[in-house]
Order: structure tokens, then sequence, then C-alpha cells
């Protein structure tokens, strides 16, 4: 058996390694409540997204919306956790604790949906979700479709301030070693598999991208980054 953490793991590896390592399992987990995990199970496998179960004996998850109310199953919210094993509160911040644990759930800052199985699906994290032309895009589902092409290695999704949609979709990539791809040619992959309105409206290819000591991609440094470029590209 093997297991993932961190960010959530391309599908091509869970589906490329199944064979090889047996099962496979990924931990969904935040520092103030308990992990939950995925397992790789044929074709229970759900794509961009892990699966894990929705209520259990000692914890209790469900949907929030922006108005706050509990969400059905196939909507997409905000996950939210009731359970005796969710901290307390943050250390000499109440400000914070009141705003995590809002109506006594408390919120974890994911993205979510209860599927027909009664499994949650974490979609994305909240702060990482782009809203263009009044559409919402999910980074994760277009760093998958990406990460679908023989020649990416690692991408990384983020909205970018503009002036007609809103947030445009940008994709910063790593090409595996020795390859080479055209960015339009990228976009063009991406549309096909997901759409014209998730497809990014700009890529950019990195020999790396940034990360931290446990090898997360630090998409902060690449926003800031890419916000540089294009305030120096319009002086």
């Amino acid at each position: 058996m093997a297991g993932s953490g961190a960010g959530p793991s391309p599908d091509r590896m869970f589906l490329g390694s199944e064979g090889i390592l047996g099962v496979i399992t990924e931990a969904w987990m935040r520092v103030q409540d308990r992990p939950v995990h995925r397992a790789t199970a044929g074709a229970r496998f759900a794509s961009f997204a892990a699966g894990v179960a929705a209520t259990r004996a000692i914890s209790q998850a469900g949907l929030f919306p922006a108005n706050c109310r509990l969400l059905d199953p196939g909507e997409r919210g905000e996950i939210v956790i009731r359970s005796s094993l969710v901290m307390m509160g943050y250390y000499k911040d109440a400000a914070a604790t009141a705003e995590a644990g809002r109506h006594g759930w408390h919120h974890t800052g994911d993205i979510g949906t209860v599927g027909d199985d009664g499994f949650l699906y974490i979609v994305d994290r909240a702060k990482d979700m782009i809203i263009t032309g009044g559409f919402n895009v999910y980074s994760v589902e277009v760093e998958q479709a990406l990460l679908q092409h023989a020649d990416v290695q690692d991408s990384a999704v983020i909205g970018l301030p503009d002036d007609k949609w809103g947030e445009r979709v940008v994709a910063v990539v790593q090409l595996h070693a020795g390859r080479n791809v055209r960015p339009d040619e990228l976009v063009a992959f991406v549309k096909a598999r997901i759409g014209s309105v998730k497809a990014p409206k700009h890529v950019d290819i990195w020999l790396e991208l940034p990360r931290s000591k446990v090898g997360k991609v630090l998409k902060k440094d690449i926003r800031a980054e890419m916000l540089k470029r294009a305030g120096e590209g319009s002086r």
C-alpha cells in the first residue's frame, strides 16, 4: 500500500501506479480536523476529486454556499465539518476562530460536492477558484486536463485580473525534459477536453515550477510573478 498527501495527486499517477503498488490511499486533511482518505478501486476511481464518505460515526461533513444552508447532493459548496475532533480554536485569535466556526460548523476552505454514491468529492480550494465571465472555474480540473498531455510534467492554474472577464484563466506548465510544445497547442488541447470557458486564455512554459520544501507547488509565488510580468508589460 502506498500513501499520498498535500495537494491532489494527478489522475495519471493513480492509474499508472495501481497495478504496481496495489491500493493507493490519498489523505484529505487539515491541521484543524481529522484526516479522511480515498483509495483506488477500479471503476470507483473519481477524476480530479478525492472521494470520501460524507458521514461517519464520529464526524459529520456537509456543504455550504454563500448563504449558509446545507446543500443537496450534486450541488457544490464549501466543505464544512462538525466533530468532537475539530480544534477548539486558533491560539489567541478569537476573530479567526469565530470566522472558521460560523453557524456551528468548521469551515475548511475546500469546495466539494456529494455524489449519488454518497461520497464527498473534493473539487478545489475555495481561494483557487476562478470566476471568469460569471462562470466558476476550478483550477484542479484545468490542471488535470493539462496533465493529460504527454509533454506536460506539471501545471499550476491561477486567475489573474481581466478587464473583460473579471478574471482570466492562466496556466503555467513545466514540461518533461527534452519535450517541446507550443502554448497554443496546450490551449487547444484543454478546450477539446473541458471546453473553451475553462481553457486557459494564456499558457506560460517555465523550466521549473516553484515549490515548498515538501514539494508543494507555490501558486502564491506564481501569481506574484505573473502579476509582476503583466505590470511590466503594460508600461
